[in-house]
């Protein structure tokens, strides 16, 4: 397997060393950019050597300017930001705070004056975190002098960890903040994307941008209504109780549920060079299968992006941007108690109604390839930051087990892949636009009628009512 330990414990150093520098790295040459052109590319450069790499003295320029200054507006999805930072809106956030949760995170970021600070808590899966770090350095070029000074924690695991069971009561203390992939909703985690935007090197899967390429090419090599018209998942079927449940729906001398289930076994992909599992390859059928793993599941975007009617088995938990997608109109919700039934009823209501089943194909194809592009990506990163930043009632400091890092001290010391998906992901020079602009929560329809709305829909689907299944 794939698994490397690129952070050392005791100093965070990345290793193998190779020595590296920026295409600028002349100080008194950066002190006479006063406005950064965004067309001009500030490139990594590494070679070899035997100094340890480091970052340069002035990294961005002190101001900055966009080419462009009218905003676009913010894809709805953002409307969560307000509402995963409320638990702190009355409060602010407080050293203390943070600090009750370090021995759950795995790691401290402190940004200060635009330059990034990492304290490492704990052994990191694969390279999440180093990946999760990698993206954050692309925020602050792509935004260079737009962050604000902060001090957070991270934690990389799949499970949420901030219970609300915990902090329920008058006399309770308040949740400590603490970042993560997902959320859920008996819990406090604050949804930030997943490293996956700049590449699984462990995986074979590339960053983003590059991928959802890829499928939107692929989905025009096979009309809707010439692709299998079937229901498809591939993946590890060990990993959770639900998916080995959707394991029962596998094609047997009894049964053909309408799907077409794939157990993944990452060990023997890896020693057959990832052939079988290439994302873009997997655009075949009318309809496609999302289930969670042991939480939520990377995998998600990637199937809603195939132009397939997306079977959404109902998850636990929620990542940062699908909380706004609606039922029946971006996916066909499926219940977790009768999978193989529900499954089976969706795909033949699909072949009979097939103009309507490729429009919710089409439709949560369109949310992510308009609403999920890693412009998108970064200014739900710029905007949550810098909220979460507003509400911090103290001053950050780099810990004295942190060390700068940049672009060279995170990929210089790399090796291929993950050198190559760094370089692939990287952000070579500023936005000539500004970030969307966010709506104030008290510009945004009430959440509540939203919820509504979405679990209408989806007791429609159970109950087989509506106008969806009028004859």
């Amino acid at each position: 397997m794939w698994v490397v330990n690129l952070w050392n414990m005791d100093s965070l150093h990345l290793l193998p060393r190779l020595q590296c520098q920026s295409k600028i790295t002349s100080p008194s040459l950066l002190k006479t950019i006063k406005k950064l052109n965004p067309n001009t590319e500030i490139l990594l450069k590494c070679f070899n050597g035997n100094l340890t790499p480091t970052c340069p003295a002035a990294y961005f320029p002190a101001t900055f300017e966009f080419k462009n200054s009218s905003a676009s507006a913010c894809p709805d999805y953002f409307r969560w930001i307000h509402e995963d930072l409320k638990p702190w809106k009355s409060t602010g956030i407080t050293r203390e705070m943070v600090e009750r949760a370090r021995d759950t995170s795995h790691f401290r970021l402190v940004i200060l004056k635009g330059k990034a600070y990492v304290e490492k808590h704990a052994e990191v899966f694969q390279t999440r975190d180093v990946f999760t770090i990698w993206g954050i350095l692309q925020l602050l070029r792509l935004y260079p002098a737009e962050i604000p000074d902060l001090e957070l924690l991270f934690e990389c695991g799949d499970r949420t960890v901030v219970k609300k069971a915990r902090f329920q009561g008058p006399a309770s203390m308040s949740p400590p903040p603490v970042f993560h992939y997902c959320g859920h909703e008996d819990a406090y985690d604050i949804v930030f994307p997943d490293w996956t935007f700049w590449g699984w090197a462990e995986t074979d899967i590339r960053p983003w941008k590059t991928i959802l390429q890829s499928i939107e090419e692929s989905n025009k090599k096979i009309e809707w209504k010439d692709r299998e018209p079937y229901a498809f998942w591939k993946g590890n079927t060990e990993v959770s109780s639900i998916r080995q449940e959707l394991s029962k729906c596998i094609v047997s001398e009894q049964h053909d549920w309408n799907a077409r289930i794939y157990p993944l076994h990452w060990d023997k992909e890896v020693k057959q060079g990832f052939k079988n599992t290439k994302l873009e390859n997997q655009c075949t059928h009318r309809y496609k299968i999302y289930v969670e793993g042991s939480a939520w599941s990377v995998s998600e975007k990637y199937i809603l992006a195939c132009d397939s009617m997306t079977l959404f088995i109902k998850p636990k938990y929620y990542d940062f941007f699908s909380r706004s997608m609606i039922p029946l109109q971006h996916y066909w919700p499926i219940s977790t108690q009768n999978i193989c039934n529900d499954i089976k009823f969706a795909v033949d209501w699909g072949n009979t109604h097939t103009n309507r089943a490729q429009v919710i194909g089409k439709e949560g194809s369109n949310y992510i390839q308009e609403k999920l592009e890693m412009k998108f990506v970064y200014d739900y990163m710029f905007h949550l930051l810098r909220e979460y930043a507003n509400l911090m009632r103290f001053e950050p400091r780099i810990p004295s087990g942190a060390v700068e890092i940049c672009y060279e001290t995170v990929a210089c010391p790399m090796v291929d892949p993950w050198k190559e998906f760094m370089e692939e992901s990287m952000v070579k020079s500023p936005s000539d636009t500004p970030p969307c602009a966010m709506p104030a929560p008290d510009k945004l329809g009430p959440l509540q009628e939203f919820q509504h709305t979405q679990e209408s829909l989806i007791e429609q689907v159970e109950m087989r009512k509506g106008e969806y299944f009028r004859v």
